[in-house]
């Protein structure tokens, strides 16, 4: 298995750890170079992390002004869409913290153009990190969907081959609307990676990816492995149940 597994008691406890885990990631990286890159993760399951960082018990345990938030991926849709990863992030954390607006990198939708949106996104990250390599963020957030996927990584997609972009823009069929996701080599290159992954509905997919033979173009999230950071499975009983040990 690659990576560390935390197995948590319930969703509750596993966004207690969670939280637990980002601060501690986030004050390492500010005491070590002043600012902490964090790309989050949309999707159901780190909602209520999300709310719960937002509380006044959590909230002034992080130094938001030293934090830069990006999104791993993102839909098509305007910023006041039902659908759009950021509004969820904006309506559950960011309206309820003090965190600079500079230090909030959401994709540009505003532009359309599914690929004008990938590539501004890219730009920007190069002129954050500035590097022309791969940036390497100081941690990153991902879920576990139950078809394997990761981001907006499905399987079958040629973008689980991509070895030099950041971000892509990609049709997705099986939901019918353009994706934009950074691609797996940007990922890698992250400091920590984070898979928050909760309910009986993923006890099957986790085992999978975790246990099962190596098929990244089935099991996209296979292909998480860090180059040189450390990678961390966060996940309660009911997602656990499947897993040896």
């Amino acid at each position: 298995m690659a990576g560390n597994l935390v197995v948590c008691a319930d969703h509750a406890a596993l966004n207690v750890k969670a939280a637990e885990s980002i601060r501690d990631i986030v004050k390492k990286a500010i005491f070590g170079s002043g600012t902490c890159a964090v790309s989050l993760s949309g999707g159901t399951t780190p909602k209520s992390l999300y709310a719960l960082m937002a509380t006044p018990e959590w909230r002034d345990q992080f130094e938001w002004k030293h934090v830069h938030l990006f999104w791993g991926d993102e839909r098509c849709v305007p910023i006041t869409h039902a659908d759009s990863n950021y509004a969820m992030v904006e309506r559950e954390l960011l309206s309820k913290i003090e965190i600079p607006e500079k230090n909030v990198h959401r994709f540009p939708v505003e532009l359309n153009e599914a690929d004008a949106i990938a590539a501004a996104y890219e730009r920007e990250l190069r002129e954050f990190f500035g590097t022309n390599g791969f940036p390497r963020f100081d941690l990153v957030l991902l879920g576990l969907g139950e078809n394997g996927h990761t981001l907006s990584l499905f399987p079958n997609r040629p973008v689980l081959n991509e070895t030099k972009r950041l971000v892509v823009a990609d049709w997705v069929e099986e939901v019918k609307l353009h994706r934009l996701t950074m691609t797996a080599p940007l990922i890698n290159a992250a400091r920590q990676i984070v898979f928050l992954v909760s309910g009986a509905g993923k006890a099957q997919v986790l085992k999978d990816v975790l246990e099962g033979p190596r098929q990244p173009e089935q099991l996209p999230a296979q292909l998480i492995a860090p180059s040189s950071g450390r990678l961390t499975w966060l996940v309660d009983k009911e997602a656990a149940a499947l897993v040896s040990g």
